[in-house]
């Protein structure tokens, strides 16, 4: 060759050497690629099986795309009980499992598990996601199907067992197992040993440190690691009932051992390697277990502490500390000890003069052998023989065993001799004998206690002639016994776990549950069971086993249950008890309370206490609220620890005084109250003398306040003023009292004035702290008050868009619910189908729609194939008012609600795929073919407690709108009381001018206690002149209207009799009264013809004179009259001489001022007045009490003393007070978060009651005689009153009851749940 063409020979393969050595060394994140094929390279000793069908079907025939022998893999018997096992040679890193059918035939997998083992005993089942144990085989007997591991596995041994095959074919397999060479440095401890690492002392410190290592154990308790730093501060992790627990520990230990930290892990003394990380961050810990990590806050010593001290597998205690585990140190392997980067194991095996070993550590791993056996469901049995030396009457029998179940059957045999049989068998977590013969009565015996904690505990039974005893963890004290002989021969059979199929009933009966758990180192006269030998069908018999391998698994660990539901377990499901969380479902994801008042509101609740989770299924707990429910506005107000006015003296050595407040609520649940709201603000106010406020714009502020979210920041503003100002309220509008400042207090003067005003900037709310500075001069005093803070309007409750084609949707990005998606949201619509949601993933999906005009179905799929949740509704859902969906779905079972209708709900498969995995776009109102559209409205929608912005994203897609009216066709019915539904851009309100009643729903009654002189006229002058307040007089009646009908209601309690209720004069001296008469009767007088007698229509009802509350209602058309009082049945009359009430004049509740025109008894009943209490007085549509109380401007004459009270109930209490509320562990189970609370502060004594009525009473007759002739208006007396009590001597005028826009409009009452 020439030499030319060989240098380019030389450079061509200098190349492709590179590019093999790049392509073989590059992975993800530059890691070395582990996928090279395992098995074909292996010799034929390395290959065994369950069984072969012939030497040419044997396993070592097992290998892909290999033709040899019958071309791969068969057993003797296709069943459940055979596998094909692979020893690699070392430990390895296995990535990939490919199975193939065995060639040029019929036979193979459809379905496999996978078992792994370092020493082909003691195996371990793979599974996916945790749950799912099956993985997909072959379609047919030449292709070969490949499963990458979602997470490596090292192992020497890999174990395959058929689930499924071709069903007109047997089992056959062909195998390739990919992976990587494992190298590692490993330890062994014997309990005695341990090492200790001096580690170098740091030049400086760091912010992060690390320790990580594997271990694997068959002892539940130990020491793993124990780290010292300066100041005599430790670390410890210990294994304590095979759970990971970290410690911390200062100086001399506390009785208690230490703080503990974090706890995490369950079953980890499995003798199998688990990863262990212990990460120390500046502000945090992250302990990691497995595929697991917890975080934990680092306690403020450890915020700049490392490690100069770590033992290994002991404490090596130096006199000032107690171990956390005393003499429990750790026995098992140590594999990658690693402190950030140094291999401490390496320097062990280096003889570092850093390390110190004490006592006989190796490096290697002992590996001890326990074979343990797992009975899986109830049709698992394991029977054995007994023994020959039995005939000697001396029997033992001992096992270990451990389960999650409280009941199960462990060992049973019969005693042909006597017709009996025994029983030992787990009952409520405790373990029972049970003996029972023919002709007696059977004999129990019971032992231990809390045994279904998933610990391995001990059994030992000893029969000897005339003695049995049972002993459960070699505890002495666990110990029961009896003197009942039981004779035992080498032909008795010995059933563990249950009985076999009912072949031969008289050799095994089970009346008890079967055992589903873990079994090892069963022993017979002291001889240990030979398992593998069973499993081999070599001694004994057995069905539905797995044997050599413990398959127990803890549900509870990483738990499901949220929001601090507690976590129960049996063998096959989990359980989350909610009770005391607040939220509810089968893990405890679904809030039990509403996101906001107006939610409240919108349910038909009126103001008072409520919990309210802002976030629903989120993170944030739920909160006690006062919502304040008006006709208009619902507000949110949240309480801090200083809401009174408060007085503040001058002090010559303090320059200022500091104020901080505490809110009722957390900083995240305050956050997300005002994120959610369409407008907050919170009242501000500062009274002052001598004491300025802000100072003058040049100057540097004397007081500032501090707001915001987190910390919050300094605001030099005050309240009615814009950010960053530094003015107050008069500044912004010029009314200072001095212009050349821009507070009032900034005047300087030596006389009492304010600044008050509303802070209405999110962005600054709320107030958390305030700063005042004008103090300390002689003579300066001041007072300042920080209301509540107060929110209205929830943005994401009436989030609306409105889909006005079938091909129209909005879209969002992809939804994760992996393993809890809960969503929720309102329609209307007048189609009787479409799609609400969908969003798609390569095989999973979710989706919601509405089927049919009564259906609405919930459909998903999360690899376990398509499942579907129907609510079938029993009223059509098309009918344009809003219906309200909830959709969840978890990894216990799935459920959609709809309106009240019956949820319905669909378990999920067991041990089945349970994470949700989604990657397209979110599309809502449609789908990603735009087909099956939802035409209608869609509001509040919500996933996992966030809110989509549907208006914003409507506003940028054509075919939808934003905002959806029409909400008074849904939520009309709430209004009370002929309150009229009035629709609003965002929500409704309810118009209360037409009803006798107030409230946000009508509902409030207006009320008020009479006394004889007691007069309430309403007028209706003549000619009519519309009153300013349009509520009060109704345009429909005018004095020159001749009525031909009434509608009277009203509601009364007194015990006068005889007394006029109501009167109704008119300008013709006809009239119409409602009184009780002589004998408590009610009567209804009628006087329609000037020249005729009055006519009299009696009711049968009688004692209303009682002192109790009655309500009447009187209705009259034409001649037709009807009454009802309370619940009596209706009373029908007649009236006979005329039907026209013409001209009224005046409609009058007591004393009746003028009598012109009665006859003289009803003259006298008249100036008698009426002594009482009056409610929801109306005539028609005119309410007179509720003028006279609500708008003392409109036409209604009120003499004498007017009390506004309550007729149904006592006087409610002032809600802030002083609060009595329960917790929610008070709560019964059937209450209903949604309605009121019971108010919590009453009076029980009758006697306070009344003589506290009766000074109030006095006081504000005193009050309204001298508003009467000081001036026409309160507010003009209140302002007189104010001035008037302004001393010369400048003491303090503003009562510490300061008014505040922050009091609610409605009577507050204190509710609990």
């Amino acid at each position: 060759m020439p030499l030319r063409s060989k240098r380019l020979a030389g450079i061509t393969a200098l190349i492709a050497s590179l590019l093999l050595l790049l392509l073989g060394s590059c992975g993800t994140g530059g890691e070395e690629v582990c996928d090279s094929p395992l098995v074909s390279s292996l010799p034929p000793s390395s290959f065994r099986s369950s069984s072969q069908l012939s030497s040419s079907h044997g396993p070592v025939f097992a290998k892909v795309n290999r033709r040899e022998g019958a071309g791969g893999w068969s057993p003797l018997v296709s069943d459940r009980y055979q596998w094909l096992e692979v020893d690699l040679g070392r430990r390895t890193r296995i990535t990939a499992v490919a199975t193939q059918g065995r060639y040029g035939s019929s036979d193979w997998l459809t379905a496999y598990l996978l078992m792994f083992s370092d020493t082909g005993h003691n195996w371990r089942q793979h599974r996916q996601e945790d749950s799912l144990g099956a993985f997909p085989g072959n379609s047919n007997a030449d292709t070969v199907v490949q499963y990458k591991l979602e997470q490596p596995v090292v192992a020497r041994f890999l174990r395959l067992i058929p689930l499924d095959w071709n069903p007109t074919g047997r089992i056959g397999l062909r195998l390739e197992i990919y992976g990587c060479r494992y190298t590692s440095d490993v330890a062994n401890f014997d309990g005695r040993s341990s090492l200790v690492y001096r580690l170098s002392v740091r030049p400086s410190w760091t912010a992060k440190e690390s320790i990580a290592l594997k271990f694997k154990t068959l002892e539940n308790s130990g020491t793993l690691l124990h780290a010292e730093g300066q100041r005599d501060h430790s670390l410890t992790l210990v294994l304590d009932k095979g759970r990971l627990l970290l410690y911390h520990q200062q100086g001399v230990s506390s009785p208690h051992g230490g703080q503990l930290l974090v706890s995490l892990g369950s079953l980890l003394d499995d003798q199998h390697w688990h990863h262990v990380k212990l990460e120390r961050l500046s502000t945090h810990l992250n302990l990691t277990v497995d595929k697991n990590t917890q975080q934990v806050s680092v306690p403020a010593e450890l915020s700049r502490w490392h490690i100069h001290t770590l033992g290994v597998a002991a404490v090596q205690s130096h006199g000032l500390q107690k171990p956390i585990l005393s003499n429990r140190n750790f026995h098992g392997c140590l594999e990658n000890l690693l402190y950030s980067d140094l291999n401490l194991i390496g320097l062990a095996k280096q003889s570092s003069p850093q390390v110190t070993a004490v006592g006989n550590v190796t490096f290697s791993c002992a590996e001890p052998v326990s074979v343990a056996v797992t009975f899986t469901d109830s049709h698992s049995f394991l029977q054995l023989p007994g023994l020959t030396s039995w005939s000697s009457g001396v029997v033992s029998v001992a096992l270990q065993f451990r389960t999650w179940n409280k009941a199960g059957l462990l060992l049973t045999f019969t005693l042909p001799q006597q017709d009996g049989a025994v029983h030992l068998y787990l009952n409520e977590a405790r373990l029972r004998l049970q003996i029972s013969k023919a002709v007696r009565a059977p004999l129990e015996l019971s032992t231990g206690s809390g045994l279904n904690d998933g610990q391995w505990h001990s059994v030992e039974l000893h029969f000897r002639q005339d003695r049995l005893s049972v002993t459960v963890d070699r505890d002495e004290g666990a110990t029961a016994q009896t003197s009942i002989p039981l004779p035992l021969t080498s032909d008795t059979q010995l059933f563990f776990g249950g009985c076999p199929p009912q072949k031969n009933a008289e050799e095994c009966r089970n009346p008890f549950a079967v055992f589903q758990g873990c079994m090892r180192l069963l022993t017979l006269d002291d001889q240990l069971v030979d398992l593998i030998r069973v499993q081999q069908r070599q001694l004994g018999n057995y069905s539905h086993l797995q044997i050599d391998m413990c398959g127990i698994i803890d549900r509870c660990s990483p738990s499901h249950c949220e929001h601090g539901g507690r976590c129960t377990q049996t063998w096959s499901a989990f359980h989350c008890n909610c009770s005391d969380s607040g939220y509810r479902g089968a893990t405890c994801h679904s809030s039990i309370y509403e996101q906001s008042c107006e939610a409240y509101k919108h349910k038909g609740n009126t103001s008072g206490h409520y919990y309210v989770d802002v976030d629903g299924s989120g993170p944030i707990k739920p909160q006690l609220i006062y919502c304040n429910m008006t006709e208009d506005r619902t507000w949110m107000v949240i309480q801090h620890n200083n809401t009174e006015l408060t007085r503040i003296q001058s002090s010559p050595e303090k320059n200022q005084h500091f104020a901080h407040f505490d809110y009722s609520s957390e900083e995240e649940q305050l956050a997300a109250i005002i994120g959610q709201s369409e407008h907050c603000e919170q009242q501000v106010s500062y009274h002052c003398r001598r004491s300025r406020l802000l100072n003058t714009q040049e100057g540097a502020p004397f007081s500032w306040w501090v707001g915001g979210p987190g910390a919050g920041q300094v605001q030099t503003y005050w309240g009615g003023a814009l950010p960053g100002s530094r003015q107050c309220a008069c500044g912004l509008k010029d009314e200072c009292l001095d212009s050349s400042h821009y507070c009032n207090c900034d005047a300087d003067y030596d006389q009492w004035t304010d600044d008050s005003g509303l802070l209405i900037h999110k962005e600054s709310l709320p107030v958390r702290s305030l700063v005042l500075g004008d103090l300390h001069r002689p003579g300066s005093e001041a007072a300042y008050r920080v209301g509540p803070l107060r929110c209205h309007g929830d943005k994401n409750f009436w989030n609306a868009a409105f889909f006005d084609k079938e091909t129209s949707y909005l879209h969002f990005p992809t939804f994760h619910g992996e393993l809890n998606a809960d969503i929720s949201f309102l329609f209307k619509t007048t189609s009787s189908s479409g799609v609400f949601l969908e969003n798609l993933g390569i095989k999973d999906f979710i989706r919601i729609e509405l089927s049919s005009s009564t259906e609405v179905v919930f459909s998903f799929d999360v690899g376990n194939g398509p499942l579907e949740v129907r609510v079938e509704a029993s009223l059509p859902l098309d009918d344009n008012r809003w219906h309200s969906v909830r959709a969840e779905r978890n990894v216990k079972e799935a459920l959609l609600r709809v309106d009240d209708f019956p949820a319905a709900t669909q378990e999920a498969p067991a041990d089945g795929l349970i994470h949700l995995q989604l990657n397209s776009q979110l599309f809502i109102g449609g789908t990603a073919s735009r087909q099956k559209g939802f035409l209608g409205c869609i509001r509040s929608l919500q996933l996992n407690g966030v809110t989509l912005d549907l208006e914003e994203r409507a506003k940028i897609t054509p075919g939808v709108r934003p905002g959806c009216p029409g909400h008074c066709s849904s939520y009309g019915l709430l209004c009370q009381n002929q309150g009229r539904c009035v629709e609003k851009a965002s929500g409704f309100s309810c118009d209360c001018g037409q009803s006798a009643y107030t409230g946000a729903f009508c509902h409030k009654e207006f009320s008020a206690s009479f006394k004889s002189t007691t007069s309430v006229a309403y007028i209706l002058k003549e000619p009519f002149e519309v009153s300013r307040n349009s509520s009060a007089v109704p345009s429909s009646i005018y004095s020159d209207v001749t009525l031909r009908g009434e509608s009277i209601s009203l509601s009364f309690r007194t015990s006068q009799s005889p007394a006029l209720l109501l009167y109704v004069s008119s300008f013709y001296r006809e009239y119409l009264s409602l009184l009780i008469n002589k004998h408590d009767e009610l009567e209804l007088r009628y006087k329609l013809h000037s020249s005729r007698d009055a006519e009299v229509l009696s009711s049968r009802v009688m004692n209303l004179a009682d002192g109790r509350l009655h309500t009447v209602t009187v209705k009259r058309l034409a001649d037709s009259v009807s009454m009802q009082i309370d619940q009596s049945a209706r009373e029908d009359f007649n009236l006979t001489s005329d039907v026209e009430f013409n001209s009224i004049k005046s409609v009058i509740l007591g004393r009746v001022q003028e009598s012109d025109g009665l006859d003289a008894e009803l003259a006298g009943l008249a100036s008698l007045g009426f002594t009482g209490c009056l409610s929801g007085v109306r005539f028609n549509s005119i309410s007179p009490l509720k003028a006279a109380l609500l708008h003392p401007d409109s036409p209604v004459i009120v003499t004498g003393p007017l009390v506004q009270s309550s007729c149904g109930s006592s006087s409610e209490a002032d809600p802030y007070a002083a609060e009595t509320t329960h917790s929610l562990s008070d709560q019964p189970d059937s209450l209903d978060p949604g309605q009121p609370l019971v108010n919590a502060i009453r009076s029980d004594s009758a006697l306070i009651g009344g003589v506290i009525a009766v000074v109030i009473f006095v006081t504000l007759c005193a009050l309204a005689v001298m508003a009467r002739f000081i001036c026409t208006r309160k507010e003009t007396y209140r302002n007189q009153e104010m001035k008037a009590a302004q001393p010369e001597d400048h003491e303090f005028p503003f009562s510490s009851q300061a008014d505040s826009p922050s009091a609610p409009s409605e009577n507050q009452k204190e509710y609990f749940i």
